[in-house]
């Protein structure tokens, strides 16, 4: 039997295997931020130690920084003093940070694969719950917590338990209006928000392999979501394209030889895995998520389903999603009124979701009770998209352009919900107060859902504005 990519690339970073049963396994790639990253610092100051290996990490601003100007201080003191510690902790320990003035400044899961970090076969690591992504490049990427933080700054690796493998195919192909959101929103309703615990998501099948590299980090990107500890797609042609000549990739003739090792670390064909799943693209329709966690998703012509649908240890939480959302059994998703549209996030703020969103925005004028954003992943994403005009086009139609930052996705910045305003989102997560108020609710969907649900001021199906423009 042969080996799946989980085991290639547990293999290849295992130092040693400890008494607890956990790996000690060497991480080849570490990102940092301004949230998670002053308390382990502090650490290893404490302990009086350095980083070791400081050309290993790499940090960027993103979770609190404002998008609508950079001016300094903050008008956040809080916000203000993470930045400040940031700048701080990397000068201080010799690690390479990517400011606003770099010209690199971005979304750590956005920076990392576009800067060429993330490459085939690594181990990644990053104290944030959606370094998934990166596993798009066939990478083993962690989410991890401050303590962990500090761990990989003074050792360089991190003690894990090895999760099971479990195979999602998804086979055939997708409709018009159907996107990469939708896949992953429909395996997480299909598999539920715990289904992935203990094990890694590997993605396959015809439906994955036709993906851009893009599409692929938003699938892996809301792994997390469905319980699973990562998520993956196998290196192949369309992952090396991507990577080559990007700034830290492998350069000439190094990145031939890197891409012979790189396929190396695929899945082999008959490789073994715990549990394998497989779904129809052609049964994906655009979705949207009604409740409190995104599981909670249902196709933009379904109804929101009934206490009965729900096996009984999940209606308790069903019931409670009814009331915070204020959405009645059996009732539309289709024509729920919002308030707020929000495109960015490390989900959904690359290129290609803004040229799909930009799609739908020419086609009319954000709904007059709309406050609309579009946010790019990073300063890159931001400076191809205006080559390209994207962003006249989302202000021609009343969308506001900003700064690139995690912006309206968990709202640790001034991009806020107020009170009970309800948002079409293309970020991760609509848990309850996840954008900024205690009571605000959050609609998920693809870039493009977003669009149309902004200039019609409530949810929609982007399938018939498309049609109608061709």
């Amino acid at each position: 039997m042969g080996l799946n990519l989980l085991d290639k690339v547990w293999d290849a970073h295992t130092v040693r295997e400890l008494p607890s049963g956990q790996t000690q396994l060497f991480v080849g790639l570490h990102l940092i931020h301004e949230v998670t990253s002053p308390q382990a610092f502090q650490m290893l100051r404490e302990h009086g130690l350095p980083v070791l290996f400081p050309a290993r990490t790499f940090a960027t601003a993103d979770h609190i920084i404002p998008t609508d100007t950079r001016q300094r201080p903050y008008r956040d003191a809080q916000a203000e003093g993470m930045m400040s510690a940031i700048e701080r902790n990397c000068r201080e320990f010799g690690i390479r940070f990517f400011d606003a003035q770099s010209g690199h400044q971005g979304i750590v899961h956005v920076l990392g694969p576009e800067l060429g970090l993330t490459q085939p076969g690594l181990t990644v690591a990053c104290g944030d719950s959606h370094t998934s992504t990166h596993g798009a490049l066939g990478a083993v990427a962690f989410g991890i917590g401050t303590s962990q933080v500090r761990d990989v700054l003074a050792s360089q690796c991190l003690a894990l338990q090895k999760p099971r493998v479990r195979r999602i195919e998804v086979t055939g192909g997708l409709g018009p209006g159907v996107y990469a959101k939708d896949v992953i929103l429909h395996i997480i309703r299909r598999l539920g928000v715990k289904g992935g615990v203990g094990y890694a998501y590997e993605y396959a099948g015809a439906v994955i392999e036709r993906m851009s590299m893009e599409e692929r980090m938003t699938v892996c990107n809301m792994s997390i979501e469905g319980g699973a500890r990562l998520g993956y797609v196998n290196p192949d042609d369309t992952t090396y394209a991507y990577l080559r000549g990007r700034e830290f990739a492998p350069a000439a003739g190094e990145f031939d030889r890197a891409v012979v090792w790189w396929r190396s670390m695929a899945s082999d064909p008959d490789a073994a895995y715990d549990d394998q799943v497989r779904l129809d693209g052609a049964d994906i329709a655009p979705t949207v998520t009604w409740g409190i966690n995104p599981g909670q998703a249902i196709g933009v012509d379904e109804a929101v389903p009934r206490p009965e649908t729900f096996p009984s240890d999940e209606r308790e939480v069903a019931q409670d999603a009814y009331t915070y959302m204020d959405l009645e059994p059996g009732a539309r998703i289709r024509g729920t009124r919002i308030d707020v549209a929000f495109i960015g996030s490390c989900t959904n703020g690359r290129l290609s979701d803004l040229r799909e969103a930009a799609r739908v925005a020419r086609l009319g004028r954000v709904a007059a009770h709309v406050k609309a954003l579009v946010v790019p992943g990073s300063q890159a994403v931001a400076r191809a998209a205006e080559a390209e005009g994207l962003h006249e086009v989302f202000r021609r139609a009343g969308f506001e352009w900003r700064l690139p930052g995690c912006s309206m996705c968990l709202a640790m910045n001034p991009d806020k919900l107020v009170g009970r305003q309800i948002c079409a989102s293309s970020s991760n997560r609509n848990f309850k107060g996840r954008q900024g108020s205690p009571s605000g609710r959050t609609l998920l969907m693809s870039p493009a859902m977003v669009a149309a649900a902004a200039l019609n001021g409530a949810v929609v199906d982007v399938r018939e504005m498309l049609g109608a423009e061709r």
